[in-house]
């Protein structure tokens, strides 16, 4: 006897997966948000400051 399927909730997972896999593309493609790179980028320049600080001068 074969399973019994409902038909609506494969369709539904069908289509999610479709999206999954939409989105998995476009976040390979179009990378980080430029909220995360303007972070990354002060985090950077803090760090920078903070070692060009700490350097002593050469006399």
């Amino acid at each position: 006897m074969a399973e019994i399927v409902n038909l609506r909730r494969r369709r539904k997972a069908a289509t999610r997966r479709a999206g999954e896999q939409q989105a998995a593309e476009n976040r390979a493609r179009f990378g980080r948000t430029k909220a995360e790179r303007q972070k990354d980028a002060a985090a950077k320049k803090r760090q920078t400051a903070a070692v060009d600080d700490k350097q002593l001068d050469q006399d």
